[in-house]
């Protein structure tokens, strides 16, 4: 049992024969009382999201995942394949397993594959990735005074927002839970 106050981002348990990821963890405290705690969860299985709120005291059931390190060889038509580091055996797994996170792949790229009872889950990915920038307009001098952001297409083909002193070929770091630049990397 995991007292739902020890509830955090990635976490899976168990709840009225489904399972659930947090998402988001949110802890509030109003006047006299106790407080609630209110999780936004995903079902593993389906893939739906929705809120869920405890009393501070509640605990819920522990999932027991298994987590092992996998390495993205390639995407076919509907697949992602990827192989297992310790037994090299390759398996697939769909685009609906895969909940958004695909796009984050790039070829020898490790993460750690979530299996319940035998059952493929998803992925886990690093906080952040490091990617190269491949396409990218200049920066307009003059424009520097503030934050302003120009679009860029990374090597595995992901968008994002980039300040104006990134050019074609800097490598930057990418935050998976958002898909956000953070920073270049040196």
């Amino acid at each position: 049992m995991i007292p739902v106050t020890d509830l955090r981002a990635g976490t899976v348990f168990e709840q009225e024969g489904q399972l659930w990821q947090v998402i988001q963890y949110e802890h509030i405290k109003m006047g006299r009382g106790s407080a609630t705690i209110k999780v936004r969860v995903r079902n593993v299985r389906s893939g739906t999201v929705t809120e869920k709120s405890f009393i501070s005291g509640n605990k819920v059931e522990d999932a027991q995942v298994e987590r092992r390190k996998v390495q993205f060889l390639y995407q076919d038509a509907q697949e992602y394949v990827f192989m297992d580091s310790e037994t090299f055996e390759q398996f697939p797994l769909s685009l609906s397993q895969l909940q958004g996170q695909e796009k984050f792949l790039k070829e020898g790229l490790e993460v750690d594959l979530l299996t319940y009872q035998g059952q493929s889950l998803g992925l886990e990915l690093p906080r952040s990735l490091e990617l190269t920038v491949t396409e990218t307009g200049p920066g307009v001098k003059g424009n520097s005074v503030s934050n302003i952001y120009k679009p860029a297409v990374l090597e595995n083909g992901l968008s994002v927002n980039v300040p104006l002193f990134i050019n074609e070929g800097d490598r930057v770091r990418v935050d998976t839970r958002s898909g956000e630049y953070v920073e270049r990397v040196r």
